[in-house]
């Protein structure tokens, strides 16, 4: 094992500018690093990081989340194990996937999205940042709760301090104190909604939550509350990059913009090597349960593992090339990319594998679709070059682009 000092600290100004560099010495010389300002082991290798996230042998647990994940948003299904998660997990995934998901979200989806464009698309210009990609997720994830989009500044104000509170990995108390302020602003924002949503459900979100039931249990109002606050912040955060994302490596090479345009079944593939190449989540973490053996040596029990999802996406062990965005390579398995068993590790892997990875495809395969539509000769804003900006989250800050005003 090695230490920090050794390759560039992920707490950096030059980390942060460019953490692929980094990424690439990690996983050739320091596969196993000791940090000492985040107290945690940083493993870079996709071998390392899939079999934390697969932890078929229960090596790992999510015990981080009590202190990583618990003072934002409350207890999650992401700190439960055993027939807790299985129920919790139960009584949710059903809305987001299958028929659940075809019937009753994607009009939800189509119909954000459209007006979100029609709010630009006869201007010839835009940021797909700021007009579209922070706004879509969110206002879905409203539409589908059944919560007022009116309030969406205060949603988007949520969710980022929630997002700056995961990734507070110098411990900012000013950041750590707005997280915290925040779960206490958000439950007493959600809590009279869905009291009054289990004595008049409607058919949303909210009501089948507030209804469901596994072998006799159903979510109280904090299981509801919780699992709210954690829709709102991953879904909205990840979703958010991942358009933006897209559409900068696209707008970065042209001939597979130019592919994605003529054959609209290709932003799965964009998306999916998006998710490899630029994945919206560059670290997730674990603890040991026990001592584990790793590549560069061994963790002691009850230790935390930082997972560098950014490093182990590039891997030359298991990528060719992979510093190359390659929406046609062939050693990255579409089919698969948005299920348990994807080959890429941006939605982690296992029981705890993302529960809205096919919401967030088909968010993403119906706005770029419909932004190609309106967008058909997008291009970048002449002297803008797309920068990636985040450590525990990545993904342009901005993309203004210009097109032909279309007024239909």
């Amino acid at each position: 094992m090695t230490t920090a000092q050794q390759v560039p600290d992920i707490l950096s100004a030059e980390f942060a500018a460019d953490p692929y560099p980094a990424y690439r010495l990690m996983r050739e010389s320091a596969p196993l690093i000791w940090h000492e300002a985040t107290q945690s082991y940083i493993i870079s290798r996709y071998d390392d990081v899939e079999r934390v996230f697969k932890d078929k042998g229960g090596e790992f647990t999510t015990d981080n989340y009590d202190w990583q994940i618990e003072p934002v948003h409350g207890k999650t299904i992401l700190q439960m194990s055993g027939r807790e998660h299985a129920v919790r997990r139960a009584l949710v995934a059903p809305a987001f996937r299958g028929s659940e998901l075809q019937e009753k979200f994607l009009p939800v989806i189509e119909r954000n999205s459209r007006d979100l464009i029609d709010g630009f698309r006869h201007t010839g210009s835009a940021d797909l940042v700021a007009d579209y990609a922070t706004r879509l997720p969110v206002n879905v994830i409203a539409d589908m709760l059944g919560l007022d989009k009116a309030d969406h500044q205060r949603f988007h104000g949520w969710y980022t301090t929630v997002i700056a509170f995961l990734g507070n990995l110098a411990g900012d108390p000013e950041v750590t104190a707005a997280g915290e302020r925040t779960r206490v602003e958000f439950a007493e924002y959600m809590f009279p909604i869905i009291r009054e949503r289990r004595e008049n459900p409607g058919d949303d979100l909210l009501s089948t939550l507030c209804a469901a039931e596994v072998d006799g249990v159903r979510m109280s109002d904090e299981d509801i509350k919780a699992f709210c606050s954690l829709l709102l912040a991953a879904g909205g955060e990840t979703t958010d990059k991942a358009i933006a994302g897209i559409f900068a490596n696209l707008l970065r090479h042209p001939e597979q913009l130019a592919a994605v345009r003529e054959d609209r079944s290709l932003i799965a593939r964009a998306f999916a090597e998006t998710l490899r190449y630029t994945p919206p989540v560059h670290m997730i973490m674990r603890q040991s349960a026990g001592e584990v053996t790793l590549s560069g040596g061994t963790v002691p029990p009850g230790a935390t593992v930082t997972c560098l999802i950014g490093a182990a996406n590039r891997d030359e062990t298991r990528y060719r090339d992979p510093d190359r965005f390659d929406i046609f390579r062939d050693d990255l398995n579409t089919t698969t990319a948005f299920s348990a068993a994807a080959d890429h590790l941006a939605f982690a892997l296992g029981r705890h594998f993302c529960v809205g990875a096919l919401l967030a495809k088909a968010e993403v395969e119906i706005g770029v679709g419909q932004l190609l539509d309106a967008m058909p000769d997008v291009r970048v804003a002449d002297g803008f070059e797309p920068v990636e900006r985040g450590v525990f989250t990545r993904g342009p800050q901005s993309l203004p682009v210009r097109f032909t005003p279309r007024a239909d």
